[in-house]
């Protein structure tokens, strides 16, 4: 995994490239999409999470993540009250459309190729891990996700695994689910004054618990002088009462350290 440097102008026509792929892929699709609402609360909640609005970052500007609240804010309006109903699929991006400025959008942090930089629409993979790591907690299938390839900052304060997250990039790095079963699932978001919150409710009362751990877990010192960070995420599915009905693979992560592995914050 030694960095490859690429050209300005390489960066420009493989982002087009992409791009322009995920739309054709958008028209020819036949998946069944979840594009209905209810106001009304499902009756069950299956998983939630929550995660604080602003964390401590060295050499970040704090108001990138100020304007990161406001791109939540609109990004969550799009999706709060979501239902997907038995065989529809999600699609992070096309439930949200694409950030710009005329939608509201501001520049938040964005991370590329190991480091950061402002950008419109900044901050929303903070979104897109929240619902991850929920639907990870419920029978949902994630049938696209992207991880970080980057390790950025230190695992100050981290409550979750290593690589339990889901990046995203507008449109190319998405985040898609399937509900394969028979009852509707229903994605609650909101923001407080310090944290997004998130749940996943349900039309039927759940019938398994979920348990999310990391396992092999490494880091290695590669000959040209770099850290690589290895992991994989594992599942455990249980009854109600805590039996253990299988032990599951759920993704491997490998990314490259940007700082040093001593660093504790």
């Amino acid at each position: 995994m030694k960095p490859i440097h690429r050209s300005r102008l390489r960066q420009i026509a493989g982002k087009r490239y992409f791009t322009w792929k995920r739309y054709g892929q958008w028209l020819m699709q036949r998946k069944k999409r979840a594009k209905s609402y209810l106001a009304a609360d499902l009756q069950y909640t299956t998983a939630d999470h929550a995660t604080p609005l602003l964390r401590s970052l060295r050499n970040v500007d704090m108001q990138l993540q100020y304007n990161k609240i406001t791109n939540l804010k609109l990004a969550v309006s799009r999706l709060n009250g979501l239902v997907i109903r038995p065989g529809e699929t999600f699609s992070y991006w096309q439930s949200i459309g694409k950030p710009t400025r005329r939608k509201g959008y501001l520049d938040g942090m964005v991370l590329y190729y190991g480091g950061f930089r402002s950008g419109t629409g900044g901050g929303l993979c903070q979104l897109s891990n929240l619902i991850y790591w929920m639907t990870l907690h419920t029978p949902l299938s994630v049938t696209e996700r992207h991880r970080h390839s980057y390790d950025v900052f230190p695992d100050e304060q981290r409550t979750q695994p290593f690589g339990s997250g889901a990046t995203c990039a507008y449109n190319y790095l998405d985040l898609q689910l399937l509900n394969p079963t028979e009852e509707t699932y229903q994605l609650k978001l909101w923001l407080d004054d310090t944290h997004l919150y998130g749940e996943w409710r349900c039309d039927a009362q759940p019938l398994y618990q979920y348990e999310i751990y990391e396992a092999d877990h490494k880091i290695n010192l590669e000959p040209w002088g770099g850290y690589i960070r290895s992991n994989r995420i594992r599942r455990k599915v249980m009854t109600c009462t805590g039996e253990v009905l299988r032990d599951e693979a759920v993704a491997e992560n490998v990314a490259l350290m940007m700082y040093s592995p001593l660093l504790h914050g």
